[in-house]
């Protein structure tokens, strides 16, 4: 019985610089992850051309008119695009994309600062990061979807820009490795002989 009680516990001992090293590389995964969703969400915000039809391009910022020549004539006032409440919605979207980013970068940071200094409460930081990453998730897929349903009669899919699958992208990314961040969390928290640890 003690020989089998000692064997298992050399069993975990040579288990746990294994679980380490997969810890510590699956979660700066996540963290690079983040950041190139960051880099992606950051690029559709500032450009926010995010759809092309009838020789028109609407975006989150301007509308543009393409004339002769291909040449865009653009303007800030959304009312030009003849949309009832389009001014008004895509406010509300370009609000929610671009505070998306904001929650993801403080969550990328507590990320980064729960890895690099660890302490006592280096795992509360790595949860909170991860809940600022989804709740970044929550508020760009808003913005994406609001954007939709104020041009639903203009959206074709082939419409859609590459700034646009950008942000798609980016909160594909968002929710992927906020939930991953909170599974690794939760997976951190059993005893190391619990069978629901690796």
């Amino acid at each position: 019985m003690t020989a089998i009680k000692m064997q298992t516990q050399k069993m975990h001992s040579c288990r746990r610089p294994k679980m380490q090293f997969l810890e510590i590389f699956t979660r700066s995964l996540i963290i690079l992850c983040i950041a190139l969703a960051i880099i992606l969400s950051s690029i559709s915000v500032c450009d926010g051309h995010w759809l092309f039809a009838n020789a028109k391009v609407f975006g989150l910022w301007h509308f543009c008119i393409m004339e002769q020549h291909g040449v865009p004539n653009c303007t800030t006032d959304l009312n030009v695009a003849s949309i009832d409440g389009l001014q008004v919605g895509l406010i509300f979207s370009r609000t929610a994309v671009s505070f998306g980013v904001v929650a993801a970068v403080f969550g990328l940071e507590l990320l980064i600062v729960s890895q690099v200094c660890e302490d006592l409460h280096s795992r509360k930081k790595w949860s909170f990061g991860s809940q600022l990453v989804l709740l970044s998730f929550a508020l760009s897929a808003t913005g994406m979807l609001s954007f939709v349903i104020w041009l639903w009669n203009q959206v074709s899919f082939l419409g859609f820009t590459l700034t646009y699958w950008c942000q798609f992208t980016a909160v594909f990314l968002f929710f992927l490795n906020g939930i991953s961040g909170l599974h690794i969390h939760s997976l951190m928290q059993l005893p190391i002989g619990h069978p629901g640890n690796m």
